[in-house]
């Protein structure tokens, strides 16, 4: 949610301020056979008292008010929707805490794929605290992962004690761009889809496989980042995946999440990053690997400095208030469906190393994992997300099971692993 505007009610109404574009997109796409979250899960070394921890996410969510809101009601003549500002959560279930087993963690984690918060109930998130691992659910229509771990990194500081700040508050900065590899343009021709596996009976919703990896080593002075050994190990790894299983060989494109906010108190809460995308052709794929890298890096330099719309020129001008949001939502929906053999290949959400400590004080310690995961809707039906703590990289693969099955998943894991050892250097990490 990047609109900033908020608009002053009569006494006694509650504060509304307009769907950002990617609010709205998403809000006119929903389906609920896959629902649109995010999860992040967390954790620690101790598991945390849940009083307290109750009491400091609740104050945590005071802190940024923003992410106190619920969709407004509405006319279906209405030009726009209207998220309704909350003093306070309209529910006690925003912090759960299940009873514990060994299969809590797994039917959590299920939860966050298939239960989305309602975006009726304010705040449109949950919490749920399993031991010393807390799960939390995000309704992608209103907010992302980096705002929701803004929360819980104000949380952690509120519980334990600790300063929690990032290790730098400014936004990042912006790469200067000497030169750039003339991006490869596919034309009219549909871009390469993941190859479809074994899908389980019915195939509604999504599936998830998370791994601790090791960050791959890059010499110090190495032209690219860690990113772009993420980004060349997704491209190959659904490259192999798709020669296995028959795939035709066609121009690759991944969405990237560029995300300028700062970190500290002051962030933005909501959807705040912009959605680039980087193409290769089947030829780049097939170059030597440090070659791939410098082109790989020299692209997403290039995609990161670019000013654009979040979602690009076209959304903007989609979601303009000037008729009624029901017929824009029909007409998104139809878009949608006419562009899907030009949609992306897939997502690789990079959050990069954690930026908080997350850190509970003493008696809990501080996170010594933490994983994310990315809705993985039709028709990309794959999203590769990553974060990094300790020097670990973990790695969450997250799949439609209209496409994919727990096999699939486990294979395609190993590919990646495969492919991101391949771009590994000897020598000293970074």
């Amino acid at each position: 949610m990047t609109a900033t505007h908020t608009s002053r009610p009569a006494r006694g109404t509650p504060l509304t301020t307009p769907f950002s574009v990617v609010d709205e997109i998403t809000r006119h796409c929903l389906d609920p056979h896959e629902p649109e979250t995010v999860h992040i899960e967390v954790h620690l070394p101790t598991a945390p008292d849940p009083t307290r921890l109750r009491a400091a996410f609740l104050e945590a969510l005071r802190r940024h008010p923003r992410i106190l809101m619920r969709e407004a009601p509405g006319p279906w003549y209405r030009r726009r929707y209207q998220w309704e500002l909350t003093p306070a959560p309209d529910t006690d279930a925003v912090v759960s805490f299940p009873e514990p087993g060994p299969d809590a963690l797994p039917l959590a984690r299920a939860r966050a794929l298939a239960q989305a918060p309602p975006l009726s109930l304010s705040p449109p998130i949950r919490l749920e605290a399993i031991g010393n691992v807390l799960v939390l659910v995000i309704n992608h229509t209103a907010l992302d992962g980096p705002a929701c771990l803004r929360i819980l990194a104000t949380a952690a500081e509120l519980y334990g004690g600790r300063d929690n700040s990032p290790a730098t508050v400014a936004a990042p900065e912006r790469p200067e761009v000497h030169h750039q590899q003339p991006a490869p343009s596919p034309g009219l021709a549909p871009v390469a889809r993941v190859a479809p596996g074994t899908p389980p009976p019915g195939g509604d919703g999504n599936g998830l496989l998370v791994a601790d990896l090791p960050v791959p080593r890059r010499p110090r002075e190495a032209p690219y980042t860690v990113n772009d050994q993420l980004m060349v190990a997704t491209a190959r790894m659904i490259a192999e995946w798709n020669l296995e299983h028959g795939g035709q060989r066609r121009p690759m494109r991944i969405t990237m999440p560029v995300d300028d906010r700062p970190r500290g108190m002051d962030m933005p809460i909501g959807n705040g990053t912009r959605l680039v995308e980087v193409p290769y052709s089947p030829e780049e794929l097939k170059l030597e690997t440090p070659d791939l890298l410098r082109l790989t890096a020299e692209r997403t330099r290039a995609l990161k400095a670019l000013l654009r719309p979040q979602l690009g020129h076209g959304a903007t001008l989609l979601t303009a208030p000037v008729v009624p949001v029901a017929v824009r939502a029909a007409l998104t929906r139809q878009l949608r469906r006419a562009a899907a053999p030009w949609t992306s290949t897939t997502l690789l959400s990079n959050i990069g190393r954690v930026p908080y400590p997350l850190d509970f004080g003493d008696e809990v310690g501080r996170a010594d994992a933490v994983w994310f995961s990315a809705p993985a809707r039709m028709p990309r039906g794959l999203t590769v997300t990553t974060a990094s703590t300790n020097g670990r990289l973990h790695l969450a693969l997250r799949w439609s099971g209209a496409l994919l099955g727990p096999q699939d998943g486990v294979h395609l894991q190993e590919l990646f692993e495969k492919h991101l050892n391949s771009t590994a250097e000897k020598g000293r990490s970074s």
